[in-house]
């Protein structure tokens, strides 16, 4: 079994056309040196960008019947915001499986919400244009469903941004977000994280999803600094 064949049996896909996977999974670095020429990612991240948008305000509409459209804007933002894409992307190992020139580590790879959130999209275009839109809402579905499901991120205050702005102005490390464990079902889990400075635990919270836990350990930070 090739490394990519690892990749569509995690994802649950079975490719009509890996070429389009390969270039789904190809940085445009890859075309900065030598004579030969590549597809890379960003076209089918475009597609998947668009298919991203409509699964995700598809499902808030359906799910959120309460919600007025501010809300659900507010919602989908949150759900397609860089950083939560890259999360997906981490939780399948996407890193592992993209194609960069020698100057990006896989350890690069996986710090980079940049290129994760592109490739993940990618990914999404892949399946779009190679097996339809069905079999592509579903595998987004797989990601963001909980996500929508709690709803709460459309109420969500921003404790990290304000967390890491409290920090910025007399620290220079970066703050780390660790899960501490997770419980309850694939359809219903709990989420323990906590934020970390300096090997120091400045929070704890509990969420259905990491995003939720994430913001939830920040404003307990927040709380204890006084903020």
């Amino acid at each position: 079994m090739s490394k990519l064949d690892y990749l569509f049996e995690s994802i649950n896909v079975v490719p009509k056309n890996k070429e389009l996977y390969l270039s789904a999974l190809t940085h445009p670095s890859c075309n900065a040196n030598g004579k030969c020429k590549h597809q890379d990612y960003d076209r089918l991240e475009f597609m998947g960008d668009a298919v991203l948008g409509y699964v995700t305000a598809d499902l808030a509409f359906k799910l959120h019947p309460e919600m007025e459209e501010g809300k659900l804007t507010k919602l989908r933002s949150n759900i397609v915001q860089r950083s939560s894409l890259a999360n997906y992307a981490r939780s399948i190992h996407l890193e592992a499986y993209i194609h960069a020139n020698k100057s990006f580590t896989e350890e690069t790879l996986r710090e980079s919400d940049k290129i994760l959130e592109d490739v993940f999209e990618a990914l999404i275009g892949a399946i779009y244009m190679d097996l339809g839109l069905k079999k592509a809402y579903k595998h987004v579905e797989k990601f963001v469903y909980n996500d929508i499901k709690d709803g709460s991120l459309a109420e969500v205050i921003d404790y990290k941004t304000k967390l890491q702005e409290a920090f910025q102005a007399e620290h220079r490390e970066a703050l780390q977000y660790v899960l501490v464990k997770k419980t309850g079902s694939d359809n219903d889990p709990t989420f323990t994280m906590k934020v970390m400075y300096s090997n120091i635990c400045l929070g704890q919270g509990i969420g259905h999803s990491k995003k939720l836990a994430e913001q939830a350990a920040a404003k307990d930070a927040l709380s204890k600094m006084g903020k």
